[in-house]
């Protein structure tokens, strides 16, 4: 009776001990779901191309002092010195002197070395001056489309530790619906996978501080190489570093089908709109509650105008953006400081990863704030008509809404990290705490059995 009961717990307790494994084996696989291989196969030795953009007659950006083409040399020269100190790992320049050349010459140099990956070296520009921040360009073929998410995700995030401001990895068609960009459409072509970066605006104040001088251009190429390394997890003995696990800790993305989240959206942000929750006209004080939304793709810029629109204040970042998590917060608190003699109509836009914006209502004001004056100044009521675009005013925001999050791939979940370690502390500690009941149970009646048999 005793190795039975022996063998009874012995049972109950394997089959405790497997369900628990069996459990934490499923949910244990969801706790890696944020981090994945790289989808990439590649080679013991890694051909890497490095394309300075433009060249030549080719110009490309210019923005004061600063030629695009001049930008792009430094910065990829730096990366192609920076590559060169990883083993098994061959570097390569489309060029190194200042001459044109075709995107197509460009794309057949990177597959007659049959490279791995072509990179792309360039700056930005926006029409009105007025954006900033750092993105990549990635083709919309498959499976590059999943190399280059992969990638843009782990550049992009070093791009943020920097302090730039995060536009996203996307990509754009044609009509054809193709890839917009030569460079990828032409190594697409040859069945090479290629990518553009462009690391910030020239052209805007905000980004123009990380260029100021050929360090500052420089610096970029070192990030660029540090991405590439951790992207193909080189290992460098000169450097005595080791970047092979870097490898297995990129976003998901699977090669048979495209990532979702970097297909640029065609429609405008589907909600904006303004709430005025309080108005001192003696002090000028305005305080809005700004709510927009976008199904499709995060918002990440607002401005806003005080003269119907005919003069817009620069372009700030959406509270709570994040190009790479699709989070954003739909609703926050602004508060502005009308000048004095002006009869406000305030209008806000929201834009979305695609620069595309959407309008809200209007609030009109009914009388004109109060000029604040100065000593031995007298206070006049009269409106002015128009505040100049170039006139900022004082403004600040606070977030009060929700964080709206955003799929970044089919595969990917919430980090529940914490709550699945904690449940399954507690799936342990309960077979445990059972274990030890049965056994208990089984000794007393054991013991009680034992003590019948010798009171016989």
């Amino acid at each position: 009776m005793k190795m039975r009961s022996i063998r009874i717990l012995s049972f109950l307790f394997a089959v405790c001990v497997f369900a628990t494994c069996v459990l934490a084996g499923a949910l244990t696989s969801t706790l890696s779901v944020r981090a994945a291989d790289r989808v990439q196969p590649v080679e013991d030795e890694v051909v890497i191309v490095i394309d300075p953009g433009h060249g030549g007659s080719n110009l490309g950006t210019q923005s004061g002092h600063t030629i695009e083409k001049d930008m792009t040399m430094i910065t990829a020269m730096t990366m192609y010195q920076e590559l060169k100190k990883y083993d098994n790992v061959q570097v390569y320049m489309t060029h190194t002197d200042d001459r044109d050349m075709s995107l197509k010459e460009r794309a057949e140099f990177a597959a007659g070395v049959e490279a791995d990956f072509l990179f792309s070296i360039h700056y930005n520009a926006s029409e009105n001056h007025t954006m900033y921040g750092t993105e990549v360009w990635i083709s919309c073929e498959k499976p590059y489309n999943a190399y280059g998410y992969q990638f843009g995700c782990l550049h992009l995030q070093a791009m943020q530790e920097k302090g730039l401001f995060l536009r996203g990895v996307k990509n754009r068609m044609n009509n054809e619906g193709t890839d917009y960009y030569g460079i990828i459409r032409e190594a697409a072509a040859l069945s090479v996978p290629a990518l553009i970066i462009e690391h910030c605006y020239v052209d805007e104040e905000r980004d123009a501080e990380y260029i100021q001088n050929e360090e500052g251009f420089a610096e970029f190429g070192r990030i660029d190489a540090l991405s590439v390394a951790k992207y193909f997890g080189l290992k460098s003995s000169a450097l005595g570093v080791d970047y092979s696990e870097e490898a297995t800790k990129l976003q998901p993305a699977s090669a048979d089908s495209l990532v979702k989240y970097t297909l640029m959206d065609d429609t405008s942000p589907d909600v904006c709109e303004i709430e005025l929750q309080e108005c001192d006209y003696d002090t000028g004080e305005v305080r809005l509650t700004v709510r927009a939304a976008d199904y499709d793709t995060p918002l990440i810029y607002y401005n806003y105008s005080i003269d119907s629109g005919q003069s817009w204040s620069r372009l700030e970042s959406w509270p709570g953006s994040n190009a790479l998590t699709g989070e954003y917060t739909d609703t926050f608190q602004l508060d502005l400081t009308i000048p004095g003699g002006v009869r406000p109509n305030i209008v806000l836009r929201a834009y979305n990863l695609a620069d595309l914006y959407t309008s809200s209502n209007t609030l009109a004001f009914e009388q004109a704030f109060a000029r604040q004056t100065g000593p031995g100044e007298e206070e006049s009521g009269e409106p002015q008509e128009s505040v100049p675009a170039a006139a900022p005013l004082d403004h600040t925001r606070k977030s009060i809404g929700t964080t709206t999050f955003m799929p970044v791939a089919d595969e990917a979940v919430e980090d529940t990290t914490v709550g699945i370690l904690t449940f399954l502390k507690l799936c342990l500690a309960f077979v445990i705490v059972l274990f030890f009941i049965v056994l208990t149970t089984q000794l007393v009646n054991y013991r009680r059995r034992w003590n019948r048999r010798h009171r016989r």
